[in-house]
Protein backbone atom coordinates (compact mmCIF):
# COMPACT_ATOMS: atom_id res chain seq x y z
CA UNK A 1 0.00 0.00 0.00
CA UNK A 2 1.23 3.32 -0.87
CA UNK A 3 0.70 6.11 1.55
CA UNK A 4 -0.53 9.27 0.04
CA UNK A 5 1.61 12.14 1.09
CA UNK A 6 0.37 15.64 1.01
CA UNK A 7 2.34 18.76 1.54
CA UNK A 8 2.56 19.64 5.24
CA UNK A 9 0.22 22.45 6.17
CA UNK A 10 1.76 24.97 8.51
CA UNK A 11 0.30 24.97 12.04
CA UNK A 12 -2.23 27.70 12.47
CA UNK A 13 -1.88 29.63 15.71
CA UNK A 14 -4.53 32.02 16.94
CA UNK A 15 -3.45 35.55 16.38
CA UNK A 16 -3.76 38.06 19.24
CA UNK A 17 -5.20 41.40 18.29
CA UNK A 18 -2.51 44.03 18.31
CA UNK A 19 -4.90 46.95 18.20
CA UNK A 20 -8.06 47.78 20.13
CA UNK A 21 -8.86 48.22 23.80
CA UNK A 22 -7.47 45.83 26.40
CA UNK A 23 -10.34 44.06 28.19
CA UNK A 24 -9.11 44.97 31.68
CA UNK A 25 -6.02 46.71 32.95
CA UNK A 26 -5.26 45.71 36.54
CA UNK A 27 -3.13 48.80 37.16
CA UNK A 28 -6.10 51.15 36.53
CA UNK A 29 -9.60 51.20 38.04
CA UNK A 30 -12.32 49.97 35.68
CA UNK A 31 -14.04 52.53 33.49
CA UNK A 32 -17.77 52.52 34.10
CA UNK A 33 -19.88 54.44 31.64
CA UNK A 34 -21.77 57.28 33.31
CA UNK A 35 -19.82 57.08 36.58
CA UNK A 36 -17.23 59.67 37.53
CA UNK A 37 -15.66 58.93 40.92
CA UNK A 38 -14.73 61.88 43.08
CA UNK A 39 -11.01 62.11 43.69
CA UNK A 40 -9.91 61.67 47.28
CA UNK A 41 -8.37 64.74 48.81
CA UNK A 42 -6.00 62.60 50.84
CA UNK A 43 -5.95 59.37 52.74
CA UNK A 44 -6.30 59.98 56.46
CA UNK A 45 -5.15 57.85 59.34
CA UNK A 46 -7.45 56.39 61.98
CA UNK A 47 -6.49 59.09 64.47
CA UNK A 48 -7.14 61.92 61.99
CA UNK A 49 -10.52 60.45 61.05
CA UNK A 50 -11.49 59.99 64.72
CA UNK A 51 -10.62 63.62 65.49
CA UNK A 52 -12.54 64.87 62.43
CA UNK A 53 -15.63 62.81 63.25
CA UNK A 54 -15.51 63.88 66.91
CA UNK A 55 -15.43 67.53 65.85
CA UNK A 56 -18.40 66.95 63.52
CA UNK A 57 -20.56 65.28 66.19
CA UNK A 58 -19.06 65.41 69.72
CA UNK A 59 -22.09 63.83 71.41
CA UNK A 60 -21.48 60.35 69.98
CA UNK A 61 -18.12 59.80 71.74
CA UNK A 62 -19.58 61.28 74.94
CA UNK A 63 -22.48 58.80 74.75
CA UNK A 64 -20.10 55.91 74.05
CA UNK A 65 -17.91 56.80 77.03
CA UNK A 66 -21.00 57.19 79.24
CA UNK A 67 -22.27 53.78 78.13
CA UNK A 68 -18.92 52.10 78.76
CA UNK A 69 -18.52 53.82 82.14
CA UNK A 70 -21.99 52.84 83.35
CA UNK A 71 -21.41 49.28 82.19
CA UNK A 72 -18.07 48.98 83.96
CA UNK A 73 -19.33 50.45 87.24
CA UNK A 74 -22.51 48.37 87.03
CA UNK A 75 -20.56 45.15 86.53
CA UNK A 76 -18.26 46.09 89.41
CA UNK A 77 -21.23 46.76 91.70
CA UNK A 78 -22.81 43.46 90.63
CA UNK A 79 -19.57 41.62 91.43
CA UNK A 80 -19.46 43.25 94.87
CA UNK A 81 -23.05 42.18 95.57
CA UNK A 82 -24.59 45.66 95.48
CA UNK A 83 -27.67 44.67 93.52
CA UNK A 84 -29.57 47.97 93.88
CA UNK A 85 -26.62 50.05 92.67
CA UNK A 86 -25.98 47.54 89.88
CA UNK A 87 -29.59 47.82 88.66
CA UNK A 88 -29.45 51.63 88.70
CA UNK A 89 -26.20 51.63 86.73
CA UNK A 90 -27.60 49.19 84.16
CA UNK A 91 -30.59 51.51 83.69
CA UNK A 92 -28.15 54.38 83.32
CA UNK A 93 -26.34 52.37 80.67
CA UNK A 94 -29.58 51.98 78.73
CA UNK A 95 -30.15 55.74 78.93
CA UNK A 96 -26.58 56.40 77.72
CA UNK A 97 -27.11 53.99 74.81
CA UNK A 98 -30.32 55.79 73.90
CA UNK A 99 -28.50 59.12 74.04
CA UNK A 100 -25.81 57.73 71.72
CA UNK A 101 -28.37 56.45 69.20
CA UNK A 102 -30.20 59.80 69.20
CA UNK A 103 -26.87 61.61 68.70
CA UNK A 104 -26.07 59.33 65.74
CA UNK A 105 -29.46 59.94 64.12
CA UNK A 106 -29.23 63.70 64.63
CA UNK A 107 -25.70 63.69 63.18
CA UNK A 108 -26.79 61.73 60.11
CA UNK A 109 -29.78 64.02 59.54
CA UNK A 110 -27.62 67.13 59.97
CA UNK A 111 -25.13 65.78 57.45
CA UNK A 112 -27.87 64.86 54.98
CA UNK A 113 -29.55 68.26 55.24
CA UNK A 114 -26.30 70.24 55.02
CA UNK A 115 -26.02 71.93 51.63
CA UNK A 116 -23.38 70.55 49.28
CA UNK A 117 -20.34 72.75 48.79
Amino acid sequence: MAAATSPAAPEQTPKTPTSGPVPFNFSQPPIIEGFNPLPRAKDESFKEKLIRKTKENPFVPVGCLGTAGALMYGLRAFHQGKTRQSQLLMRGRILAQGFTVVALVVGVLATALKPKQ
